[in-house]
């Protein structure tokens, strides 16, 4: 079972960590900027960084589903692949809406991109699944035969 299973699990620390990097920046930057919990506004600067901490939060557990069904129902390598992708397109999500707002495009659109491809993955692994074993089809054989 295991070896069914360790690349999504080291994708999901790595991801984990991730999320932990985001929150230090975003304590980092209150004390630099003296803002003190719960304000959230401030500074242009710390409002970037919160905002990007906020907003990767908030697909992260979209993120994790969709890593999850894909490994699960379609091919663990795939999806551990792309859960890499995503993680790096986050990263240089965060780094780019720290430097300005503009930054942050082109590794939203890649990261979502990749979220909608996992969907599809997911998608399709699941109803594979439901064929093959409600119906006794394997569309796999169907295809190659």
């Amino acid at each position: 079972m295991l070896e069914q299973i360790h690349l999504l699990a080291a994708v999901t620390v790595l991801g984990v960590l991730e999320q932990a990097y985001f929150f230090l920046q975003v304590i980092y930057a209150r004390r630099a900027f003296g803002i003190s919990p719960p304000k959230i506004s401030g500074p242009p600067e710390f409002e970037r960084i919160f905002r990007a901490q906020v907003n990767s939060s908030e697909y992260f557990p979209i993120f994790l589903a969709l890593l999850w069904q894909a490994g699960l129902f379609f091919h663990q390598g795939l999806a551990a692949a792309l859960g890499l992708l995503y993680l790096y397109a986050r990263y240089c999500y965060f780094t780019g809406y720290r430097a300005s707002s503009s930054e942050r495009l082109a590794p939203i659109y890649i990261s979502s991109g990749v979220l909608w491809i996992l969907v599809v993955a997911s998608a399709l692994g699941i109803l594979h699944f439901f064929i093959s074993h409600y119906m006794g089809l394997n569309i796999l054989r169907l295809l190659t035969s």
